[in-house]
């Protein structure tokens, strides 16, 4: 089977910048009380022009750009989303649709919360191995902000919208591993489609909790199975949640802090969106490179974790 690698990355910010003193217009909270909790200063929310499928296009066509791959010859799409406009189409159909990407291969969305775009990595490698495709298109997008509860001020000050994408190529050999796994839960739940409007609930002393053990269980799991340590890792990428969750973990870890990327304070909790936006970042601000070996770690509503080992890489031809 042949492993992944990532050749490009794309991100997509939502217009509307809320600040913590925007939000202490309205609810009962303040600066102070969210930063010193979550590490969050603002977050982005969408315009009326804007919804998970607008960002996660904007994500997709920018991560093309990036990897310098034709919208042709991407053999599958994979998109990682609690939030889209609809049940069905999926959000990867519309995408496909509004890029003009063929129609002989699989499109499909993943549901595993802020685990979903790690998911969708490991899920499009096993279609462009399955189908004998080079190029995939892996997506996380998120509306969360049509889903907070204003009133509830321990989860809306919480989320934000967003979404990134990368591109993968299949490559035979290299560096390549993954962990996926899921505690089934209702700690973090949000309802379906009815009479009642559909708002996020979270019990955030138990995800917490949760989370505090996923990430060092992933990270262990992931340098066991690719036969490394944290010091031959260039850099680590956790779901974006809280900067004391990483904090905590980093200690329990003795880890070197510059090592694990976090970019919380500017966006929130963006869900599936969180991995691929803050690798983005990543990658344009050149904190890793080519030949670079990542970490992406995600956990959250199902319960669910996810770890991928991989490495940033660049286009290398189709042949036939």
């Amino acid at each position: 089977m042949k492993n992944i690698e990532i050749i490009g990355t794309g991100m997509a910010k939502a217009k509307r910048c809320i600040t913590n003193d925007d939000l202490a217009k309205t609810v009962d909270t303040s600066d102070e009380w969210i930063t010193t909790r979550t590490g969050i200063k603002e977050r982005r929310f969408c315009s009326e022009e804007e919804d998970a499928y607008t960002l996660a296009y904007e994500a997709a066509r920018n991560a093309l750009s990036s990897a310098n791959v034709k919208a042709e010859e991407i053999d599958c799409i994979v998109c990682g989303t609690i939030s889209g406009e609809y049940v069905t189409p999926s959000m990867a159909c519309l995408v496909q649709k509004e890029l003009g990407i063929k129609e002989d291969i699989p499109v499909l969305d993943v549901n595993a919360a802020c685990s979903g775009f790690i998911y969708g990595l490991e899920v499009a490698r096993g279609l462009l191995n399955s189908t004998g495709g080079s190029y995939g298109l892996v997506i996380g997008c998120e509306h969360l902000s049509k889903l907070l509860d204003m009133e509830d001020r321990n989860t809306c000050v919480l989320f934000g919208d967003g979404a990134g994408a990368c591109v993968i190529q299949t490559v035979e050999g290299g560096l390549y591993q993954s962990v996926l796994g899921a505690r089934g839960g209702y700690e973090i739940a949000v309802e379906g489609p009815g009479k009642e409007r559909s708002i996020i609930h979270m019990d955030g002393k138990a995800v917490f909790k949760f989370a505090v053990e996923a990430i060092p269980k992933c990270l262990h799991e992931l340098q066991k199975k690719g036969n490394i340590t944290l010091d031959d890792v260039d850099m680590v990428v956790c779901h974006q949640a809280n900067s004391r969750i990483i904090d905590h973990c980093i200690r329990k870890l003795h880890a070197d802090a510059g090592k694990f990327y976090k970019n919380m304070d500017r966006f929130g909790n963006t869900s599936a969106a969180s991995v691929p936006m803050a690798l983005d970042e990543v990658v344009k601000t050149k904190k890793a490179k080519v030949g670079d070996t990542l970490m992406l770690v995600g956990f959250g509503g199902g319960l669910t974790w996810a770890g991928v080992l991989l490495r940033i890489g660049e286009k290398h031809e189709t042949i036939g």
